[in-house]
C-alpha cells in the first residue's frame, strides 16, 4: 500500500465523522433527497416520533389539576390553583391556566393525557428515576444502563449506509441515555444554522485529509472495495452538509415564540419539512425541580411548554405534515401531594404524560389517582399505568416496531395512536 493511500485511509476514517452541528460531533451520513423522503411520507415508514423530556420532575398535580378532589385543596394552600382559572377538561380536572394553547389542541382532538403514569417501587432520585425512564428497565447494575430504550430500537433496526440517522437529539450537550446504542451513534444538534462540514482545520494533516477525501469523491475507484465505501461515505457527508445548509438558509417560521424549547422544536420542524428520513427526535426542557417558590416558576415553564408545542403542531399542520408526527411528553417523576414550607413541592412519583398528534382518543386516559390518605404511596399519588405501556404504544402502534424486545414482555400498548399497517 502506498504511503499516500495509507495516510488517506488513516485520516479519512477519523475525519469521516467530523461533521459538527453547534459544537457536538456527529457521523457524516446525513443524506437523502427531500423528494425521496416525501415520497415515503404517506406510509407508516414516514411516521415520526418526537420525545420531549421535562427535566427535574414536573408537578403533575398543578399541570393536570384535580381541583374537585378534596385531597388537592387540603394539601395545597399557597400553590393551589382555583377551579375557575383552569382550562376545564371534565368536572374534576383542568389544565393549568397558562396552558391555554395546549387546551386549544385538546379542543381540536390533538391531545391525549395519560394519568397516573409511573413504575413499581418508585425511586425519588432524579438520576435513578431518569435512568429507569430512559432505559425502560427497573433493574439496577451497569448492564441495565448499557443502552437506552431508543438505543435498543436503533440497534435492532440500524440504518443502511447512506441513510439519514434514525434518531437525532436536538439541544446542547450530549445525547441522552435514552438514545444510547451499541452500534448506532445518535447525533446531537443545537441549531441547524450552525451546521458546517468540518473536514479540515488549521493543521496541515487535516487539510491533507480534505484534499484526499475530495479526490476520492471525484474519482470512481471501483477496483478497491474499501476506497469505494469511503467514497460513498465522503459523498454522503458532502451531500449532508449541502442539504443542511440549504435548510439553514431558508427563512424560518416566525410564528414560534422566543422560548428555548420553541426554538428547538422549530429546528425539528425544519428538518422534517426538508424531508430528512430521521424517525425519532429527542429534546428536553429543564427547570422543573421546583422545591421553592414554585407558583410563578412553574407557570412560566408550563406556558413555554404549551406555546411551544402549539407552534410546532401548527407549523407542521401548515405544511400538511401534522398527521405524520406524534409528540410524547414526560418527566422522570411527579411531585408530592403536600406542598412544602418553602412554597414548593418535593420529589414524588406518578404523573401525567402528554401525547400530541393524531391521537385515537383525545382527553384523559385513565382515572386520576386517588388523593385520599389511605390510597397514597408514602405521601404520593399511586401510579396505575406503567410508563412502558406508553412506550409500547409509540413503538408497536405508531412506528410499527415490536416493543417487547425493547421494553420487555407483558406491557400492552395503550390505545393512544393509530396502529401501523402490517
Amino acid at each position: 500500500m502506498s504511503t499516500r493511500r495509507r495516510d488517506f485511509l488513516r485520516s479519512s476514517l477519523s475525519a469521516a465523522t467530523l461533521v459538527s452541528i453547534g459544537g457536538p460531533t456527529i457521523p457524516g451520513f446525513l443524506a437523502r433527497s427531500a423528494r425521496a423522503a416525501s415520497a415515503e411520507g404517506t406510509g407508516d415508514e414516514g411516521r415520526i416520533l418526537v420525545v420531549l423530556q421535562l427535566l427535574g420532575g414536573n408537578d403533575g398535580l398543578n399541570t393536570v389539576v384535580p381541583h374537585a378532589l378534596d385531597g388537592y385543596s387540603r394539601n395545597r394552600k399557597r400553590i393551589r390553583l382555583a377551579s375557575g382559572q383552569l382550562h376545564r377538561i371534565d368536572d374534576q380536572v383542568g389544565l393549568h391556566p397558562r396552558m391555554g394553547k395546549l387546551a386549544e389542541l385538546l379542543e381540536r382532538d390533538r391531545l391525549a393525557i395519560v394519568q397516573g403514569v409511573g413504575y413499581p417501587n418508585p425511586d425519588r432520585s432524579h438520576f435513578r428515576s431518569m435512568e429507569i425512564w430512559e432505559t425502560a428497565r427497573t433493574d439496577s447494575g451497569p448492564e441495565a444502563i448499557e443502552t437506552g430504550w431508543i438505543g435498543r430500537v436503533l440497534d435492532a433496526h440500524p440504518p443502511k449506509p447512506g441513510q439519514d440517522p434514525p434518531a437525532l437529539h436536538i439541544g446542547a450537550g450530549r445525547s441522552p441515555l435514552a438514545t444510547k446504542a451499541k452500534r448506532v451513534e445518535v447525533p446531537s444538534l443545537e441549531r441547524v444554522d450552525q451546521f458546517r462540514l468540518q473536514l479540515a482545520g488549521a493543521a496541515p494533516e487535516q487539510r491533507s485529509a480534505r484534499t484526499a477525501m475530495s479526490d476520492v469523491a471525484r474519482v470512481d475507484r471501483g477496483d478497491d472495495p474499501l476506497l469505494g465505501f469511503l467514497r460513498r461515505s465522503t459523498l454522503s457527508a458532502y451531500e449532508s452538509s449541502r442539504r443542511l445548509e440549504e435548510v439553514a438558509g431558508t427563512d424560518g417560521d416566525s410564528s414560534y415564540p422566543n422560548y428555548g424549547l420553541a426554538q428547538r422544536l422549530k429546528q425539528v420542524a425544519r428538518l422534517i419539512k426538508a424531508g430528512f428520513g430521521t424517525r425519532i427526535y429527542y429534546t428536553r426542557q429543564d427547570g422543573y425541580d421546583t422545591h421553592a417558590n414554585q407558583f410563578d416558576t412553574h407557570a412560566a415553564l408550563l406556558n413555554e411548554l404549551a406555546d411551544s408545542l402549539a407552534a410546532f403542531h401548527d407549523d407542521l399542520a401548515g405544511a400538511g405534515l401534522n398527521d405524520r408526527v406524534a409528540v410524547l411528553v414526560f418527566s422522570e417523576f411527579g411531585r408530592r401531594l403536600a406542598e412544602n414550607a418553602s412554597g414548593g413541592t418535593d420529589h414524588g412519583a406518578a404523573a401525567p404524560v402528554f401525547v400530541v398528534g393524531p391521537v385515537r382518543h383525545a382527553g384523559l386516559i385513565g382515572e386520576h389517582p386517588s388523593l385520599e390518605p389511605d390510597d397514597l404511596d408514602d405521601g404520593d399519588p399511586r401510579f396505575h399505568t406503567d410508563f412502558r405501556r406508553v412506550y409500547a404504544a409509540m413503538l408497536d402502534h405508531w412506528l410499527g416496531l415490536p416493543s417487547a424486545p425493547i421494553v420487555g414482555e407483558g406491557f400492552e400498548p395503550l390505545p393512544l395512536l393509530p396502529p401501523a399497517r402490517g
